[in-house]
Formats: structure tokens, C-alpha cells, sequence
């Protein structure tokens, strides 16, 4: 072993594997060595600190030379010993974990000279299928769950992580420390990226309006056993989400006709604060039809299978056609969170098949005769 000043000592690329200790934890850990001294040695890599960097930063604050010890071995061996070193000692969570071993996983491409020799190619215009054998293998999902049981994780979270290191460094950096979960970050990344698609206040007047609000429910969701999937209702896992006050402070007045029909998604939880919106958008509310969903949806109180499309008028705005459907429709749900079944908007032009109409919230392309509005929308 070898005594040196740690400030001299540089950090090896293979040692970030695991994050630095900050704050607290760096200081309990100098006061620590202070006390009983360096109790393991610092591992050394081609002249650089391998693992023990917390260990030689606790040793600077308390003034104790560095002990060290050489580490004799390939790249490959080296990231081994740091996982093997690490890994149960560091009481990681199942995010945290995920986070390393995508670290772990990006440093070990970086030493491995096939996979450094097909980039190569493929960005000399290498044919696709050598990229597509080396960096995409034919059993990825397996390799996943592999990677998962190894790392005490789950297969979601690996194939998470990896992209969250490789493109979203800042947003690992704060599930590594711990501060957020891979959940969170995902749901902020969705948010961010809606968000700067998000298209003007929609302009015109409208005599019929079809919405689908993003409601805000406030509740922490269901998690279920792989740590991961949330329930099929959180919203937040799917879209940003609106408050009420959000809601009623978007300028629908301005665009609907002094005689114009709203009809408006809600749920069961926010069925009260629905007239709110419907008030602040200068409606009233008239009638209403209920989809039953057939199948099984989670729910706080009960298992609930049916959504509310509430029907309101401004002025003075009878359908066109007197054409009574049942106000309950029965139609099984999508896999789709939050989609609505097509029917309705066919029985909406069917009894208002005249004026101007425009969908809010809407996704994926605009119908003929409707205009669009939403972040999720191709076209009008």
C-alpha cells in the first residue's frame, strides 16, 4: 500500500458507477477517519482513484493521507470489482439501483472495443443491420430482465434508466442522489415535452365544443407489484394534468357562439367541481349521458365503469335533430388511458349536424367538419 495526498488523486471514469456522498454523509464519514483512521484503502486504476473517492474526499477534510492499493486487471474486471465493492453496501433503492446499473452498463460499451468498432462503422455509413447486432440484441427484453435480478430491480426501470443516463443525465443525477424516483422523472419528462407543443388559445366561434378536460385528481395513484406501472386512472402518469382554477380560466366564453352546446367529459370524483368549469365557461348544464365501460376499473369506493359526458347550453341551442339515443351507451374501454369511443362524436353530429364545432384536448387528427385543439393533435 501507498500513501498519497488525496487533492493529487484523479477519479477514473469507471468510478462514477455509484454517486459521491454529499453533505452529511460526507462529513459522519470524515469525522469517522478522523477518528479511527482510513480502514480500507483506496483503490487505484491506471493512476486514478477507482473506488474510495468518497473515501479520499473524507480523508482531505480530516487531514489523513490516503492509503492506496493498486487494482490489477482488465476494464471489464475493474467495473466488477467496483459493482461488487459497491452495490449491497450502498442500500439502494429499487430507482437508485436501476440508475447504476445503467451507468455501469454505458461505461462498460465505452471498454468494449466491438461495440466502439460497429459505431464506428455505422457512422462511416456502415450497413444498419451491424448497428442492429451490436446495440439492439435479438432477445433485449431478456437481457432486461437479466439485468434487472442483478441489480435487485425490475426490467422497467432498466429500460428507463438506460435512457435516462444517455439522454436525461441531469434527471439521473437527481434519482441517483435519491431526491426524485425514476416515476417522477418520467412523468416530468412527458410533461416537458407536451408542454412545448402546447398550441395557441384557439381562435374563432364555435357553435358545438366537444372536451375531454385533463382533470387534476391529486391522489398518489396505484403502484402495482413490478414497482412501476401505475393504475390505469392516473392521469398524471399519462398527460399534464389541469386544475380546477386552471380550467375555468381558459377563454371558451370567447370562443363559443352566443348560442352554442358544450358536452363535457368528467368522472365521478370531480362530477361536483364539473359545474364550476361549466359555469366559468358560460354554460349551463341541460342533461347528461353516461358510458358504461363494461369492464373492471380501479376505483377508491367502488370498481368504477362508467364516465360522465355532460351536455350544457349557452343561449339558445336544442339539437337540430330530434333523435333521442339512450342515455346510457354501453361500450367496452380501450387500453388507451382517457380515450372516448368515436360513437360519441357521431351521436353529436348525427342530432348538431349544423355550425362550426371544435374538439378541446383532442388527440390524433382532426375528424371532417371539426376543428382541433390540444397538445396531442397532427393536424387540423
Amino acid at each position: 500500500m501507498t500513501d498519497h495526498n488525496s487533492t493529487t488523486l484523479a477519479f477514473h471514469p469507471i468510478a462514477s458507477i455509484f454517486p459521491l456522498l454529499e453533505g452529511a454523509a460526507l462529513d459522519a464519514l470524515a469525522s469517522d477517519i478522523k477518528t479511527r483512521g482510513l480502514l480500507e484503502p483506496v483503490w487505484i486504476y491506471e493512476g486514478q482513484i477507482l473506488d474510495g473517492r468518497n473515501r479520499a474526499r473524507a480523508c482531505a477534510l480530516a487531514g489523513v493521507a490516503v492509503q492506496t492499493r493498486a487494482f490489477a486487471g482488465t476494464a471489464s474486471e475493474a467495473i466488477a470489482h467496483v459493482w461488487s465493492l459497491n452495490f449491497t453496501r450502498r442500500h439502494l433503492s429499487p430507482s437508485q439501483a436501476a440508475i447504476a446499473d445503467a451507468r455501469r452498463n454505458q461505461i462498460a460499451e465505452t471498454y468494449a472495443p466491438v461495440r466502439k468498432a460497429a459505431k464506428a462503422r455505422q457512422a462511416e455509413g456502415g450497413r444498419e443491420k451491424v448497428s442492429q447486432r451490436i446495440e439492439q440484441p435479438p432477445n433485449e427484453r431478456k437481457t432486461d430482465t437479466i439485468r434487472a435480478k442483478a441489480a435487485g430491480t425490475n426490467r422497467m426501470y432498466i429500460n428507463v434508466a438506460d435512457k435516462l443516463v444517455a439522454e436525461h443525465p441531469e434527471k439521473a443525477t437527481q434519482v441517483e442522489r435519491g431526491e426524485k424516483t425514476i416515476a417522477q422523472v418520467t412523468r416530468e419528462i412527458r410533461r416537458e415535452e407536451i408542454l412545448t407543443k402546447t398550441p395557441a388559445a384557439p381562435t374563432g366561434k364555435y357553435r358545438v365544443l366537444y372536451c375531454d378536460p385533463p382533470w387534476k385528481y391529486g391522489d398518489s395513484g396505484i403502484i402495482s407489484k413490478d414497482g412501476i406501472t401505475e393504475a390505469y386512472t392516473k392521469a398524471e402518469t399519462h398527460y399534464p394534468t389541469m386544475s380546477i382554477a386552471e380550467l375555468c380560466a381558459l377563454p371558451i366564453r370567447e370562443i363559443a357562439k352566443a348560442d352554442a352546446v358544450l358536452w363535457l367529459w368528467t368522472t365521478s370524483p370531480l362530477l361536483a367541481e364539473s359545474f364550476d368549469v361549466i359555469k366559468a365557461w358560460g354554460f349551463t348544464y341541460k342533461a347528461s349521458m353516461i358510458w358504461y365501460k363494461v369492464r373492471h376499473n380501479v376505483g377508491h369506493y367502488v370498481s368504477v365503469r362508467h364516465e360522465l359526458l355532460l351536455i350544457c347550453t349557452r343561449g339558445s341551442c336544442l339539437p337540430d335533430v330530434a333523435t333521442l339515443y339512450p342515455s346510457v351507451q354501453t361500450i367496452e374501454r380501450t387500453k388507451e388511458h382517457s380515450a372516448k369511443p368515436e360513437e360519441f362524436r357521431a351521436i353529436i353530429d348525427t342530432i348538431y349536424p349544423r355550425g362550426e364545432r371544435i374538439e378541446l384536448f383532442a388527440r390524433g387528427h382532426a375528424p371532417k367538419g371539426w376543428a382541433m385543439w390540444g397538445n396531442e393533435t397532427t393536424g387540423f
